[in-house]
């Protein structure tokens, strides 16, 4: 393998089923859900979740440290501030 092979991402497809978060049009009043065959839903896989779930916990954890830092910060400034003053 070239090291240009290694430096290429996998391209990933993302599928849009039509749906929203807050799709709501496949309840009924007593709460049971009812079935579109025209959508033809296809579910992934635990792993595919898995691997969804992995590749975004790693894209928020630097701007989550990131907030901390700041929150410490502004927290040990408030501290020092009101420490001194009385």
């Amino acid at each position: 393998m070239s090291k240009k092979d290694k430096k290429k991402k996998k391209k990933i497809t993302y599928i849009d089923d039509g749906s929203t978060i807050v799709d709501m049009s496949g309840t009924r009043a007593g709460g049971k859900y009812t079935y579109d065959p025209v959508k033809n839903y296809k579910k992934a896989s635990f792993k595919e979740q898995f691997e969804t779930y992995k590749q975004s916990v790693k894209m928020m954890f630097i701007p989550m440290l990131v907030t901390i830092a700041a929150i410490c910060v502004i927290f040990l400034i408030l501290y020092l501030i009101f420490e001194f003053a009385a």
